[in-house]
Parts: C-alpha cells; sequence; structure tokens
C-alpha cells in the first residue's frame, strides 16, 4: 500500500532532519529518507564530520595541553600517555550519542523514517530502495542529499593511507608524516588534531595562503601561529600523483603555476580540497530538475525548476556548513506551510575549530575594497585582554569592519580561544543591521574574552581603552 505525505525529505543530515522537525511542528505528515548504510540519521556532519572532529580536536588540545602546559600552570602529572584507541572509542561514544538523539526527535515529532536510497519517480512520487523498497506519495519532495568529498585526480582515496576526511578521523596509529593537500578549514582542523598527537603535518595548498576565502590579515596571522606549533606548509603548489610503496607514499609535487616536480615521502595523506554537492542517482534527470554547471540544484527561495520539488543544504549554492543547512531546512518548510522562510547568508558565521580558533562573517577587507566600499576598521589584540593574559592564551586578535558613513557592522573576523564562541555576538548585530557603537557601548562582563570584541568595536571611532 502506498503511504501518502505532506513532504518526503530526501537526506537526514543537518538539513534534512531539521526540515522534518520544523515540518512535523507545524502539523505536516512527513517521512524522511536515509541511504547510509549503518541505518544512522545525522548525515555527514554527525556521522562523518562536524561532531567526530569536535571529539578528537577536544581530546587532541587536551592531551597537548597536558603534555606542554600544564607544568607551566603548577599542575604535575607525571607523564602523559596516548591511548589511541579510547580516544576513538569516545568519539564514536559521542557520535552514537547524538544521532540517538536524533532518532528520539523524529519520533517526537511524527516523522516516519525510511532506510534506504530515495529516487524521485515523478513529480510527487519518491521511491525508496533498500531492504523493504516503497514508494510514497506526497505533495512536497525536499531534497536534502548532501554532499560528498571533492576528488583528486592522480590521487586515489583508500581510507586507510590516503584518506579523505572520513578516514583522517579513524587512523590505527598516528602516522610520522602527514601530508595534508589542502589549506581549507577541514585540512586545517584534522591536521592539528594528528600535529597534536605527534605527527609531522605538512600542508600543501594550491594558492598562495591557506583559508583563502577568509580575510586576508586572519589567514596570515593565522598561518604564523601554526607554523609556531610545528605545522610546515608549502603553498602556491599542486600535488599531481601519488606512488603508493609499502611503507610510504610518494606524492609529485609542482608549482602552481607550473615548474619541475618535487617529491614528498608521507606516511598518510589527508585530501581536504573541499566538497561537491550530492545528486547522483535521485532521479533529478527524469522529472527535469535543472543542475547548474559545478553540479548544484538550481533553486529560488529552495524552490527547484519542478513544481512541488524543492531543495537545501549543500546540494544548493551557498557556504557548505551544517548551520547554513540547518537554516535551510527550517525555511524551507515554513515556505511549504505557507509562511516567511528566509535564510540570510551574509550573516552565516564560518569558523575553524583549531587551537586557537578562527571565525569570520560577513564582508572581508579584501570583498569590501574590491566593491568600492568606504569602511573603518576597528581591531585588538588577545595580548591586551586581561582573561587572555591571565589564561595564557594571548594569540589572535579581533577585527571589525563598519561602513564608514553609516557605521553598520559590514564583517567581523576573530582568531583566539573561543572565536566560534564569541563571533555569535557580530552576527546577532549584523542580522539587527546594528553599528560598531552598539557593541562599543554595551557593557561587557569583566574578565571576560568578549571584551575584545567590545575594544575591537570601540577602535572602530578611534576610542579603544585597553591597548
Amino acid at each position: 500500500m502506498t503511504e501518502r505525505y505532506d513532504v518526503v525529505i530526501i537526506g537526514a543530515g543537518p538539513s534534512g532532519y531539521n526540515a522534518a522537525i520544523r515540518a512535523g511542528q507545524l502539523g505536516l505528515k512527513t517521512a524522511i529518507i536515509e541511504k547510509r548504510a549503518n541505518k544512522k540519521l545525522g548525515g555527514t556532519c554527525l556521522n562523518v564530520g562536524c561532531i567526530p572532529s569536535k571529539a578528537l580536536l577536544h581530546a587532541s588540545q587536551l592531551f597537548d595541553a597536558a603534555a606542554h602546559r600544564f607544568e607551566s600552570l603548577g599542575i604535575k602529572t607525571g607523564g602523559v600517555k596516548l591511548d589511541l584507541d579510547q580516544m576513538l572509542q569516545q568519539k564514536d561514544d559521542a557520535v552514537e550519542g547524538l544521532t540517538k538523539g536524533v532518532a528520539f526527535l523524529m519520533k517526537k515529532n511524527k516523522v516516519d523514517v525510511y532506510f534506504g536510497a530515495g529516487e524521485i519517480a515523478a513529480p510527487g512520487k519518491v521511491r525508496v530502495t533498500g531492504d523493504q523498497p516503497t514508494e510514497l506519495e506526497t505533495r512536497h519532495i525536499v531534497i536534502a542529499a548532501g554532499s560528498d568529498v571533492a576528488p583528486l585526480a592522480g590521487v586515489e582515496i583508500d581510507e586507510e593511507r590516503i584518506v579523505s576526511s572520513t578516514g583522517a578521523l579513524s587512523f590505527v596509529s598516528v602516522p610520522k608524516h602527514l601530508v595534508v593537500i589542502g589549506g581549507g578549514v577541514i585540512g586545517l582542523e584534522l591536521g592539528s588534531v594528528w600535529r597534536r598527537l605527534g605527527a609531522e603535518v605538512t600542508v600543501v595548498e594550491y594558492l598562495d595562503r591557506i583559508l583563502p576565502t577568509m580575510d586576508g590579515e586572519v589567514s596570515k596571522q593565522f598561518q604564523r601561529i601554526l607554523k609556531k606549533q610545528g605545522m610546515a606548509f608549502k603553498l602556491s603548489s599542486k600535488v599531481t600523483g601519488a606512488e603508493k610503496l609499502k611503507t610510504k607514499i610518494k606524492l609529485s609535487v609542482e608549482p602552481a603555476a607550473g615548474g619541475e616536480a618535487a617529491i614528498i615521502d608521507a606516511d598518510a595523506v589527508l585530501i581536504s580540497i573541499g566538497r561537491r554537492p550530492y545528486t547522483d542517482g535521485l532521479g533529478l534527470e527524469r522529472v527535469g530538475v535543472e543542475i547548474d554547471a559545478r553540479g548544484f540544484i538550481v533553486t529560488n527561495h529552495f524552490k527547484t525548476s519542478v513544481d512541488g520539488i524543492w531543495a537545501i543544504g549543500d546540494c544548493i549554492t551557498g557556504p557548505m556548513l551544517a548551520h547554513k543547512a540547518e537554516d535551510d531546512g527550517v525555511a524551507c518548510v515554513e515556505l511549504i506551510a505557507g509562511k516567511a522562510g528566509h535564510v540570510n547568508y551574509e550573516t552565516v558565521p564560518t569558523v575553524v575549530y583549531t587551537d586557537p580558533e578562527v571565525a569570520s562573517v560577513g564582508k572581508t577587507e579584501e570583498e569590501l575594497k574590491d566593491a568600492g566600499v568606504d569602511y573603518k576598521v576597528g581591531k585588538f589584540p588577545f595580548s591586551a585582554n586581561s582573561r587572555a593574559k591571565t589564561n595564557h592564551e594571548t594569540d589572535g586578535f579581533v577585527k571589525i569592519l563598519a561602513d564608514a558613513k553609516s557605521d553598520r557592522v559590514l564583517g567581523c573576523h576573530i582568531i583566539g580561544v573561543e572565536a566560534g564562541e564569541l563571533i555569535a555576538e557580530a552576527v546577532s548585530v549584523m542580522e539587527f543591521g546594528g553599528a560598531s557603537e552598539d557593541i562599543a557601548r554595551t557593557c561587557h562582563a569583566h574578565p571576560t574574552r568578549s571584551e575584545a570584541v567590545r575594544q575591537a568595536a570601540m577602535g572602530v571611532e578611534g576610542w579603544t581603552m585597553q591597548a
């Protein structure tokens, strides 16, 4: 018997499961389909992305602190040893608990879950293939299929020695030399994990700087910090091939602009050159859903080119971030329900969860210059922040960019401990169209790192108090 729904969602990652929750809250009869072989909800983010990587980042930071910083704080440990098996197990435990939490939320909101591959058979019909093939009828189809690892020509991923972000979460031992191909968020986060656990780490980046989409001043200082921590960088370079030997991998590396190749020996290689939208096997061609030249589903306020079919998350344009995908899911379902759904991509923050963290929202200086915008800059170093100095965590700064005439905050960029938490204040102010003075004249608790945000805001008008 064919099941009938108001909404059927293909994909149970952050965009899909949040869309399902909101649909349930709004009284829509909803089904969600997940093809993951382990039958776990949460998508890449929860299973092999954001969550497990943060578990390893946190554990490796504590390991590094215990090994190198505790003694200076008057804490004697008698020696620190790595139990990699237990570190990986606590990572898996965190994932297991959160995936069960998503499953509970589906039940709580009366969402039917189908495990298998979802394929659009026709507008209003979705076929689920798997252990129990099923066909679902629905008024609305929401594609939330997510994204996949972007491959690198000439370097084949085996998820053992040459790995994607998935394999880099589960090395059975610490590599002696890990080469990270790609100086973006994922590569730097996972590279920093294994560097702290004892690996020599070399980052190979095609462009002339790491974090190429972030503010230039931020990327330069952050590279200096990571280099001081022990990471090595080979910029303006490209990897053109990999030869796997019995115990080593020989990478062929050339200048990005062309030139003589050099060989780098590695024990393990992480390919992290980005992600691409996942649209294979969804039946999009069959029903005429338009896809652009880069493989993204073309949408207008989440509507595809076919009535009744919507798309959200990583498979449409916009930042490939879990929190952006969550907002997509909520807004899309609210539009389906006849409400006003909207996502302001200008105020979606980006965070690099290294130590220290890097966080950014809005425009960079380079973007403002290119657009001819007249702006002012306020900066404040954590070396002058009382809480950061007390905690011996003084690397980094806060930088606020504001319109020279209206004082409206146009961007905020932070390097520092807990930058991912501090950026939320700037996001809120920007979302409400606020000015740097709004931050500067708001009382902040003392001593806190958040005072650095206030001091940077003061600096926009030239009245920084503490530096």
